[in-house]
């Protein structure tokens, strides 16, 4: 059940990377009322707005997608270490 566990914390936090990963790319060359960048910001902007709130944009740039994937790995590992150390 734990290495099930594990498991399914990688699959998702891998999931939620790559469409992090999408939406920024995609941002560069899709207007944001696309309504693949609509789907995606209706997910995304609950996750990027308490970011927001600390960290402005740099010179016109939004970090706050980094700072998710970081928080995302560190979580992620965090929560992999805790089930491993229940084995």
């Amino acid at each position: 059940m734990i290495i099930f566990l594990i498991q399914l914390v990688d699959i998702i936090s891998r999931i939620l990377i790559l469409v992090i990963i999408a939406d920024a790319v995609l941002s560069f060359f899709m207007s944001p009322y696309h309504p693949v960048r609509e789907t995606m910001g209706r997910f995304l902007n609950p996750l990027y707005s308490p970011i927001r709130r600390f960290v402005r944009p740099i010179g016109g740039l939004d970090l706050s997608p980094l700072i998710l994937l970081i928080l995302i790995q560190i979580l992620a590992a965090l929560i992999r270490s805790l089930l491993i150390s229940l084995l």
